[in-house]
């Protein structure tokens, strides 16, 4: 633990040290060993019976958090820090070399903001004549482009969209990526978009442009299910989320509901009740969660941007998992209005994208905080990197990376690791970026108090339901994952609450050294679905703790991060760098990401199952 001394004999309990006293330099790197079972089938359903009986259910979790250090941690030691109960940031410098985009203007006006900041297109770059194209995916403004040049039109692309998700529909076993499709009602969007450009009036550079919305978001008329068989029988969907509503006012066309980990409470994507997501790069291999569905939909080619949610990695796991960027903004940067858990104090509604300009355009039209937030967060005016400033090179020289090393390399393997740690030296060696040594304590209690904290909202939320007999239509994954937050106590809840503090404020000590921290996005690469958890789901917290290594700190400390695809393991499966910026910072990550992305553009491969909607 980062500061913690016993004092006095016997049973007095540990007291950590208060953080501004903790000798950073002193603190020694542990490896986390969580101990969980792994359980799929029938094992699974046994040990759920189990969990859920009155006798039993207590030990067991009490056996559970036992073994992985919870109550020594939570309720045996004084905290001498105060709760806090959502992200508190100190005020920021303004960062340089921006452009404001304004958070209280109409969306358009900001994407066209945003647009004005891009290095310019050139069409003959895109559009080569050779078979296999320069680049890996169409980005928006090649739709764009071939929708304002008669190229095709909005309905053409449509039908390619609509022909993809029946395909991998009607794979065996299936795949689904949408959990709700009306072709119909998208060939009605994707007509009302080609008569604007036969008009000459199109909305903005996004009209035209499809994209996913994950199912725990609402999107008018289409259901909200949460990956549930029944929650759209409980909350009925009267109009679109805020973010939605946005994006609807650009003139994108919205292609569904796209599947995702049940109510977003794992990982790995896994979901019985409509078939699990697929890894485009390899089938036999999740995607990544919780945002499943939006990964595979973004990195199969079949639409450049899906709006997900991130309250434990969920954005950017499966982003790098599935080889895209994956963006998770600044807790409070978006208004979360009309997305199932918008009362949390960890999730973030953000793009996934195929490209970071792509992230970018998206960013500027959905961004800008509920009034709420505004007067409690004090969020920075929102603004955007300008790609396009001759400067742009001296901003990104002078950009200072920190990196845990000990910790950067605590990867199931270091292929992992020094891809992205080569990823870093292109940084260094082709801008001079300088990259610093930081030091991050009592990491393993901010694993702790994340999962006490998304646990405790989470069960929160679901309680009621789970209460009126509805509990045995969740996934046994689902009902696990219950069953260990409904055993967190308001003690455990408040000390977790101090841990937060304690980790925001090593968190701003390494910002006042370096501007942003990189680490590898996950731990494993995309890891094998096993068949017998297709249909009954599986339990492997050992896995979802080398997914969810690196990213915590985005969700417990509410702090921008991204995730860019950096190269591929010897397996050919996509590896992830991930870079965490200060809050309200992410104007300079897009920099940064945009930077790597470019560096990094020849190492990364397309998946195999991919789909080509322009068909150029």
């Amino acid at each position: 633990m980062g500061g913690s001394n016993s004092k006095g004999k016997g049973s007095s309990p540990r007291a950590m040290t208060p953080v501004e006293e903790v000798d950073i330099a002193a603190v020694r790197y542990k490896s986390p060993t969580l101990q969980a079972p792994h359980l799929t089938g029938f094992t699974f359903r046994a040990f759920i019976w189990l969990m859920e009986s009155p006798l039993l259910g207590s030990l067991i979790t009490s056996v559970l958090k036992s073994q992985n250090n919870m109550p020594q941690m939570l309720q045996q030691t004084v905290i001498p820090e105060r709760p806090m109960y959502y992200p508190e940031f100190p005020p920021q410098d303004p960062e340089p070399g921006v452009v404001l985009v304004g958070e209280d203007r109409h969306p358009v006006e900001r994407v066209y903001e945003a647009l004005q900041c891009l290095p310019s297109y050139d069409p003959s770059l895109r559009w080569a004549t050779e078979e296999k194209p320069p680049f890996l995916y169409w980005k928006i403004r090649d739709f764009a482009h071939a929708y304002r040049s008669g190229i095709t039109t909005p309905s053409i692309v449509a039908e390619h969209v609509i022909a993809g998700v029946e395909e991998w529909n009607n794979k065996k076993p299936p795949m689904p990526m949408l959990i709700y499709f009306n072709a119909d009602d998208l060939r009605k969007q994707a007509e009302d978009s080609t008569k604007r450009f036969e008009q000459g009036n199109p909305v903005s550079i996004l009209d035209g442009i499809f994209i996913a919305i994950k199912d725990d978001i609402d999107c008018f008329p289409y259901p909200t299910k949460g990956a549930t068989t029944f929650f759209d029988q409980i909350h009925t969907v009267e109009k679109d989320a805020v973010c939605v509503a946005r994006l609807r006012k650009c003139g994108v066309i919205f292609i569904g509901k796209a599947n995702m980990h049940e109510l977003g409470l794992g990982v790995t994507g896994n979901n019985p009740n409509y078939g699990t997501a697929r890894n485009p790069h390899s089938v036999d291999r999740y995607t990544g969660g919780s945002s499943s569905g939006p990964a595979a939909l973004v990195s199969s080619g079949l639409c450049s941007v899906a709006i997900g949610t991130d309250g434990g990695g969920s954005v950017r796991i499966p982003s790098a998992l599935c080889g895209i960027v994956g963006f998770k903004t600044t807790y409070g940067r978006t208004d979360m209005t009309g997305v199932l858990c918008d009362s949390g104090t960890v999730e973030v509604a953000s793009p996934l994208a195929s490209s970071v300009e792509d992230a970018m355009l998206v960013y500027s039209a959905i961004a800008g905080p509920r009034p709420m937030d505004k007067l409690t967060l004090r969020p920075s005016p929102l603004c955007v990197p300008n790609l396009l400033s001759p400067d742009n090179s001296n901003f990104l020289g002078s950009v200072k990376i920190g990196k845990y090393t000990e910790w950067f390399h605590d990867v199931s393997d270091r292929e992992i690791s020094s891809t992205c740690e080569d990823a870093l030296n292109l940084l260094r060696s082709t801008f001079g970026c300088q990259i610093e040594e930081i030091i991050l304590p009592e990491l393993e209690e901010m694993r702790t108090a994340h999962i006490v904290s998304i646990g405790s909202e989470s069960f929160c939320d679901l309680n009621p339901h789970y209460k009126a007999g509805r509990r045995t239509e969740f996934t046994l994954d689902t009902r696990t994952s219950l069953a260990l937050f409904g055993s967190f106590t308001s003690t455990d809840y408040v000390a977790s609450q101090s841990i937060r503090r304690r980790i925001m404020h090593y968190h701003m000590e390494a910002f006042k050294k370096v501007d942003v921290i990189a680490t590898p996005t996950t731990g494993i690469t995309a890891p094998k679905i096993p068949p017998s958890a297709l249909k009954s789901g599986e339990s492997d917290y050992v896995v979802s703790a080398y997914l969810m290594r690196f990213i915590i700190a985005g969700n417990l400390l509410g702090l921008p991060a991204i995730s860019v695809p950096v190269g591929h393991d010897k397996q050919g499966l996509p590896i992830g760098l991930q870079l965490i910026g200060r809050p309200w910072g992410e104007a300079s990550l897009l920099r940064v990401a945009s930077a790597v992305e470019e560096l990094c553009m020849k190492k990364r491969n397309r998946p195999s199952a991919f789909y080509d909607i322009l068909k150029a």
